[in-house]
């Protein structure tokens, strides 16, 4: 007799593929975090500090979708809501900067942004393809792939702010680009917590006697 059912064996399977991409998506991530921060600083890009900020908001995401992997609906639901936080936080953290960057305007520096956003576009490129498979999954996995989705968006963005501040030579384009991705991110952040919202109402209704049939 088989030590598990065709099922028992699959879906285990399936969470080990799950472990092992969000592992290797998660070092990706870590590693980018600290080389484009140090990077946005040295620039004093807006843009370019959304980046770093989104590597390691996506970093802490994937550590807790390993967690997630192995769970029930609810608590992939809880996990999701915490993700829906994060990107939430970190839009919040980017408009500060903006706000300092409108205070005492200054130019940045464009060759840094351009490389470290083709840089950034390559490491997450290669995340999106990892997770690609992953996508339609379950609420969890489909979290993880919103974020990384985000991420395409915000290295392609800062690589056109950069373009744009060696045109003008002026600081405008950082801020507008980083504005728009702080929309993004919290468009993302709506989107991912509203999503989890209704997973954990719907686990929820389950646990009630006779809820199914409300």
């Amino acid at each position: 007799m088989s030590a598990c059912c065709d099922s028992g064996c699959s879906l285990n399977a399936l969470r080990e593929k799950q472990r092992g991409t969000l592992r290797l998506v998660l070092v990706i991530n870590a590693a980018m975090f600290f080389v484009i921060v140090v990077a946005a600083l040295y620039a004093s890009s807006s843009a370019l500090l959304s980046d770093s900020l989104d590597n390691l908001g996506d970093a802490l995401t994937y550590g807790l979708s390993i967690y997630a992997v192995s769970r029930g609906h609810a608590a992939k639901a809880r996990v999701a809501l915490f993700k829906g936080g994060l990107i939430f936080l970190a839009a919040c953290g980017v408009a500060v900067q903006i706000v300092s960057k409108l205070l005492a305007p200054s130019v940045p520096t464009f060759e840094v942004m351009g490389i470290f956003s083709l840089l950034g576009l390559a490491a997450n490129s290669l995340c999106l393809f990892l997770l690609w498979r992953h996508r339609h999954e379950d609420v969890n996995m489909s979290s993880v792939w919103e974020c990384s989705r985000n991420d395409i968006a915000s290295n392609l963005s800062v690589f056109v702010a950069a373009g744009t501040v060696w045109l003008t030579g002026r600081g405008w384009p950082d801020i507008v680009v980083a504005s728009c991705l702080v929309l993004l991110l919290m468009r993302s952040a709506i989107r991912v917590i509203a999503s989890a919202r209704a997973e954990l109402a719907a686990a929820s209704q389950q646990h009630i006697p006779g809820g199914a049939a409300r």
